[in-house]
């Protein structure tokens, strides 16, 4: 028998789980007994960037091909431009891979973007994948007070309503800030966010929210994301070169988490960007991947929204499953 150990570090005090599933994570239950589910997210966040025409006092210097950019207090035409290549070429050419292998998609969409490409939303919807908010800027909310930051999140949600006739049920700021998930929970009507990567599966957590005078917690549901199966390590240093690589790392992950899924079933996230993945040279890398899985049994390709309904579902909400956050 193996020795209890003893740590007299107060873990209620502490405001990270460090522990999480404590390696005995649920059975997921797929649908149909897949051993992993598998969730491409296309990123659609060209127009939302940082630009001195939409009101920022810099250029964006993040995630482009164009590495270790400056930050310019002018019109940066080039990074611009490099964003323009996603809605212009790069979307149209990852929605109609998608569509050739049937696969359903979640697109974290900012809502700054989606009103000046409607025609593209037009054209996700119209494929049956999922639009999951992206905030209302693709821009840094770390040290933006509190007040602002809530009205940016009413005002995307406001934006999806008016666009789409009904709110997103996903989040996913990507650069957030330790206030993010408790004005998203306080905003309400969203069942699930993805600003985490710190699982391979779902989990619950306890969020404060404000309500009126009272403070309140409510249980969360987060469906981690991921930064490392993920396309943005073509404009990254190090990183991925060309398809080949992209392609070996994602099925290297896949065969792992479908390896281990036979005894409990596991998720793998992919994530990609219009302007990245839809690369004339990077697609293949894509596509192989898509043929790949499409030929192995027991495998569940989704949405995040069909990812939170079923954890709704099939794992709710108990004391015993959901830490407190913050």
């Amino acid at each position: 028998m193996s020795k209890k150990i003893i740590s007299d570090f107060d873990q209620n005090t502490y405001p990270r789980d460090l522990k999480g599933y404590g390696g005995k994570p649920p059975k997921a239950n797929w649908p149909g007994g897949a051993k992993i589910a598998v969730q491409f997210v296309l990123n659609i966040e060209e127009g939302a960037e940082n630009s001195v025409i939409h009101g920022d006092g810099q250029s964006e210097r993040f995630l482009s091909d164009i590495l270790g950019t400056p930050e310019f207090n002018n019109r940066h035409q080039s990074i611009e431009s490099a964003f323009e290549y996603g809605s212009r070429v790069g979307v149209w050419r990852v929605l109609d891979v998608f569509k050739e292998y049937g696969a359903p998609i979640t697109t974290f969409t900012c809502a700054a973007a989606a009103e000046k490409t409607p025609h593209i939303i037009e054209r996700v919807l119209e494929d049956g994948h999922e639009i999951a908010s992206h905030g209302l800027r693709w821009i840094t909310y770390q040290y933006m007070y509190r007040e602002t930051e809530r009205e940016h999140i009413r005002r995307a949600t406001n934006i999806f309503e008016r666009m789409l006739g009904k709110q997103p049920l996903g989040w996913y700021t990507g650069r957030d800030s330790p206030n993010t998930r408790e004005l998203v929970v306080e905003q309400g009507g969203y069942h699930y966010d993805s600003d985490s990567y710190g699982d391979e599966l779902p989990y619950w957590l306890n969020v404060k929210a404000q309500d009126g005078d009272l403070i309140t917690r409510k249980p969360h549901l987060v469906i981690p994301y991921s930064l490392e199966t993920n396309d943005m390590r073509f404009s990254s240093s190090p990183g991925f070169t060309h398809a080949e690589p992209f392609y070996q790392y994602l099925k290297d992950s896949f065969d792992t988490l479908y390896e281990e899924g036979a005894e409990t079933p596991k998720m793998l996230t992919i994530g990609l960007h219009c302007r990245i993945i839809g690369r004339a040279g990077r697609i293949k890398a894509l596509k192989q991947f898509l043929q790949y899985i499409t030929n192995k049994p027991d495998v569940w390709i989704c949405r995040r929204d069909e990812i939170a309904k079923h954890w709704y579902e099939n794992h709710p909400a108990t004391p015993d499953n959901t830490a407190n956050w913050m």
